[in-house]
């Protein structure tokens, strides 16, 4: 598999991102490297933040540090194509099973236990497959502006056009992407440090193809095994908690059918931030880490 290192220098005086870097090998053939924050002591609690697209774990940089400070171990992956980890040339490398297997190897790798997972976009597609996968690896999740769709229900018309635009515009625009789907008015060095993981359109096949990895039909290729996934969740009793955007034309109205099917929602203070839009870590992230928080410790006191 051949694949892109984005150089170090184009990372150069990021915004609030003063995390050292950690990487891990998730194929032995080519050597390609998952990169990951690891910040906060080892033997706390672990929160798992999953980015989706087209950002990475620069999304998370406030919350990290707010989580770190409230006593928690953060773990924030970049998915491979994404931010600091390697990035495949081909589209063809990048399937919804690929991203899977290269998040599964992580966790493996990392040995990582007792997880409070919060995900969002496509963190949440890959997420909640890892949590109906490995059940017992995960004590809470928070669902933040996701979904896992199995193509049953078809797509709404703002994810058409979004598909479409991803594969027609000339130049993915990756920073404005971000500030297009957030409600607040992010600075030149915000937009560039999401643009910075990807220096050419040469960098992008993984920016490109996810948005046609969402199974939107019922025979897509992932759809039975989204279906397969929903079975288990829906046996999933642990703590569970939507916090959602009011603003997000993408996922707006799915917290409903988490909250329906998932167990482990019941009881639970389930949000809706104002003024949260589809990026709500830019928008909201301080409300967000904060619900998160008290979630996670309301739910573990026993620990």
């Amino acid at each position: 598999m051949q694949y892109l290192t984005t150089p170090a220098k184009y990372f150069e005086h990021l915004p609030n991102y003063p995390f050292s870097e950690n990487h891990v090998k998730i194929d032995a053939i080519s050597g390609m490297r998952m990169h990951f924050v690891d910040e906060g002591e080892r033997n706390s609690p672990i929160i798992l933040m999953l980015h989706g697209e087209p950002s990475w774990s620069f999304l998370y940089r406030e919350m990290i540090s707010v989580a770190v400070e409230a006593g928690f171990r953060v773990i924030a992956p970049d998915l491979i194509g994404f931010g600091k980890s390697d990035k495949p040339t081909s589209q063809d490398s990048y399937t919804y099973a690929n991203h899977l297997i290269w998040l599964e190897c992580f966790l493996e790798k990392l040995n990582l236990k007792n997880i409070n997972l919060i995900c969002q976009d496509w963190g949440g597609l890959l997420g909640l497959r890892l949590v109906a996968k490995y059940p017992d690896k995960f004590s809470t999740v928070v669902a933040a502006n996701t979904f896992l769709p199995t193509g049953d229900e078809g797509a709404s018309e703002a994810f058409k056009k979004w598909q479409s635009y991803s594969q027609t515009v000339t130049e993915f625009p990756v920073g404005s992407v971000i500030q297009n789907a957030t409600c607040t008015a992010l600075k030149e060095e915000i937009v560039n440090a999401y643009n910075a993981p990807f220096p050419t359109e040469e960098y992008k096949a993984g920016v490109r193809k996810f948005p046609l990895l969402v199974p939107t039909t019922p025979d897509n290729v992932e759809s039975e095994n989204n279906r397969q996934a929903w079975r288990c969740l829906n046996e999933f009793n642990k703590p569970f908690l939507t916090v959602f955007g009011d603003s997000d034309p993408i996922t707006k109205g799915a917290e409903k059918a988490l909250q329906h099917r998932i167990p482990g929602c019941i009881g639970q203070n389930h949000i809706i931030l104002p003024k949260g839009g589809h990026f709500l870590q830019e928008d909201v992230g301080n409300a967000l880490i904060t619900a998160s928080i008290n979630f996670y410790k309301h739910n573990n006191k026993e620990d």
